[in-house]
């Protein structure tokens, strides 16, 4: 599919928003937020209802300029919280992928760059301090 159908929230207006976002295209949200879609999947018919996008999400410091990975991952309209975007201020999740778009007013697009060093598919935007399994002891001979 080559929309992905995403619902934002601002916690602290309350504002929400359903829009259309093409596969690959970036959009604005809130006064800091981008948002891109890499790819959209969708289940068959015949299978149980799923929707997936892999979406790259970053942040723009009002302060200094600089971006900021926020979230870089699969997520999953059936289970939003498997996989979710975690950030105090605003709450994305998808709705649905489709081929096309059915919003009556179309979206602005963003030219805006993402972070110069982009996460690793699958891990959180923030760094976390690998944990060392334990060593097995070994057995009396």
């Amino acid at each position: 599919m080559n929309i992905a159908v995403l619902r934002t929230i601002d916690k602290v207006s309350a504002r929400t928003r359903t829009f259309d976002v093409p596969v690959n295209k970036t959009v604005r949200f809130g006064q800091s937020l981008f948002i891109r879609v890499r790819a959209c999947r969708k289940s068959s018919p015949l299978e149980r209802p799923e929707n997936a996008a892999f979406l790259q999400i970053w942040e723009k410091s009002a302060s200094d300029g600089k971006s900021r990975w926020v979230f870089s991952g699969w997520m999953f309209s059936s289970n939003p919280s498997l996989s979710a975007m975690e950030n105090p201020v605003y709450d994305i999740w998808v709705l649905d992928c489709k081929n096309k778009a059915t919003s009556s007013k179309p979206e602005k697009f963003s030219s805006e760059k993402a972070p110069d060093e982009a996460p690793i598919e699958g891990k959180p935007a923030v760094s976390v301090k690998p944990v060392k399994p334990p060593v097995p002891a070994k057995k009396p001979d």
